[in-house]
């Protein structure tokens, strides 16, 4: 199906309210039925008919048909955040005894999954350096149920062979998961490469506006009915049907979003490479990056992400050069319209907690959709402190 067509018509029966160009926002918690058998036939498979917006709201299910469609996968769920589509899509394929392999140094929120949660029901996990294949597969055990990948990966890039790792997965009987948030379904497609389920935190591209947070778990129509009849409707974690509208409407620029993000990106993270304050930069399709050649092979961009470790010897000066920028907002999160910066120095002597694996010289840029020579100039006013 064409691109357009997901975006711009898919799942939306306009003749079934008023031919209104926008849909509707069912904002009900329950549904009607017209007679006991039609309520008796809905029970019998609640992911396809409408009964209470715990399970299947009909606002929400147009967004399910586009994000399935957008990442080629059969079915999708929505949920509440990007952490409880990680959580529900990881849940559905453990049980006690259950052992998972995951990418090194995930996103925060899976590594507390793993390191803090799954132990207390005496679920596993071994972290691996995932940009060799070969890591991967020595650390499978007869108990692995789970291949975790995110690629590229949070705040550094790496990169999974995903060919190679949907393989290993059916070789040995695991289910292979995704967060594909970086790339959007615009750049990076994983089922097609032969891996079950991609799950994103929507909040990111996929929504683009900083003002909905959400999750989805896009796979095979038996995964997802898996995950809706025991995740889903046992803990509930959904989304608001107005939410789910919001995110609708997001869709309809998502590629030009994402592309205009990337190619800003690329041409801001080119200059950065090759300014005398800054020590090195890391952008999966920078000749310089280490997997260069793979990112090529399997993704057509990549998020406006830039991940910068500036020239120098004390915290002060990081400081001071953030308190330079006057284009840039100081946020976590990224993928609305703003250009965010998150300077690992921010984490650094935290009360209560241990400083980050990173060095306190990397920054993480996130460029939005402003002009990118206009961001450009307030960078290097803010270099110039170092």
């Amino acid at each position: 199906m064409h691109l357009s067509e997901i975006l711009t018509h898919l799942g939306e029966e306009r003749q079934n309210y008023f031919n209104a160009v926008s849909p509707p926002i069912i904002q009900s918690s329950n549904f009607a039925f017209s007679s006991l058998e039609d309520c008796r036939q809905a029970f019998s498979d609640e992911l396809a008919h409408h009964i209470y917006t715990r399970g299947n709201n009909p606002t929400v299910e147009i967004l399910r048909k586009k994000v399935a469609a957008l990442e080629g996968a059969e079915d999708a769920l929505v949920v509440a955040s990007g952490a409880a589509a990680t959580a529900m899509a990881v849940i559905a394929n453990v049980k006690t005894g259950s052992h998972i392999v995951c990418v090194q140094n995930p996103y925060s929120w899976t590594k507390h999954l793993l390191e803090d949660f799954l132990p207390r029901f005496g679920v596993g996990h071994t972290f691996v350096d995932a940009t060799e294949t070969a890591e991967i597969a020595a650390a499978i055990r007869p108990n692995t149920t789970v291949l975790y990948l995110e690629s590229p990966n949070t705040m550094t890039f790496e990169l999974q062979d995903l060919k190679a790792c949907a393989a290993l997965a059916r070789k040995h009987g695991l289910v292979s998961i995704i967060d594909n948030s970086n790339c959007s379904p615009i750049f990076q497609q994983p089922i097609l490469h032969g891996i079950d389920i991609v799950i994103h935190t929507g909040t990111k591209y996929l929504n683009g506006h900083s003002d909905v947070v959400n999750g989805v778990i896009c796979g095979s129509k038996s995964m997802i009915k898996k995950i809706f009849e025991q995740e889903i409707m046992t803990l509930g974690n959904i989304i608001s049907p107005h939410d789910a509208w919001l995110i609708l409407r997001g869709l309809r620029t998502l590629e030009l979003r994402v592309k205009r993000s990337f190619e800003s990106g690329l041409k801001i993270a080119q200059w950065l490479e090759t300014h005398p304050k800054v020590d090195k930069v890391l952008f999966p399709f920078l000749p310089s990056f280490p997997q260069y050649e793979l990112a090529k092979k399997q993704m057509t961009g990549c998020a406006g992400l830039i991940t910068v470790f500036v020239k120098a010897d004390r915290i002060g000066q990081v400081e001071a050069f953030f308190g330079k920028l006057k284009r840039f907002l100081l946020a976590v999160s990224w993928g609305g319209h703003e250009s965010l910066i998150v300077p690992m120095a921010a984490f650094y002597n935290v009360p209560g907690r241990d400083n980050p694996p990173y060095p306190f010289t990397l920054v993480r840029i996130y460029i939005g959709l402003e002009d990118p020579d206009w961001l450009i100039e307030d960078l290097a006013q803010a270099l110039e402190v170092l």
